[in-house]
């Protein structure tokens, strides 16, 4: 099977249905924002209120987020798209960036699949920013095997890596997975 598209075993059911994970395309950009848009409606009333807007990724953010090298990887069943993970090539590490999956299709293991391929796509360690009042979407990468970064490394990584506002630094948190970590082990 191609790197383009996988099909995999989809969550449990009766009817022992398939997913497939595939790179997006440029027709694939409206429905990427509806996921986008649909899911992070549970930010609303988490995150400070002066980082939310709506919607919460105009159409334009998202056009620039590809132009700038995030490569969003799909997760369908049926022709119906259930999450989105985008993954950016930073040099020494990738970053997992906009992760996100329909609300009706939460906790149903859309994610940790999506995850996980994307994961498979580098041997660079990964990196993934989110809200620090997102408590879900820590305890979600931290149950897939990553760690919260301490204060100090978090602020550097963020303004290394991310094109973030100042602020978005101070109430974001970074996490990190098992080769960023053995790295810096290596380094002390």
């Amino acid at each position: 099977m191609s790197i383009d598209a996988m099909v995999l075993s989809g969550p449990q059911s009766s009817n022992d249905r398939k997913m497939l994970i595939r790179q997006s395309d440029d027709a694939d950009l409206t429905q990427i924002l509806a996921v986008i848009n649909e899911a992070a409606q549970a930010y609303r009333g988490v995150i400070p209120i002066d980082r939310w807007r709506e919607p919460y990724m105009p159409k334009e953010e998202l056009v620039k987020e590809i132009a700038h090298g995030i490569v969003f990887w799909l997760a369908e069943e049926n022709d119906r798209l259930l999450g989105v993970m985008g993954i950016q090539d930073k040099g020494a590490v990738a970053l997992v960036r906009h992760a996100y999956v329909t609300p009706t299709t939460q906790r149903k293991g859309v994610g940790t699949q999506l995850l996980r391929y994307v994961e498979d796509l580098t041997s660079k360690p990964i990196l993934i920013g989110t809200w620090a009042d997102a408590s879900w979407a820590i305890d979600f990468y931290r149950r897939n095997g990553f760690i919260v970064v301490s204060q100090s490394d978090k602020e550097h990584l963020l303004r290394t890596y991310w094109s973030i506002p100042e602020r978005q630094i101070e109430t974001s948190v970074v996490l990190a997975d098992r080769r960023w970590v053995e790295n810096q082990l290596r380094v002390e």
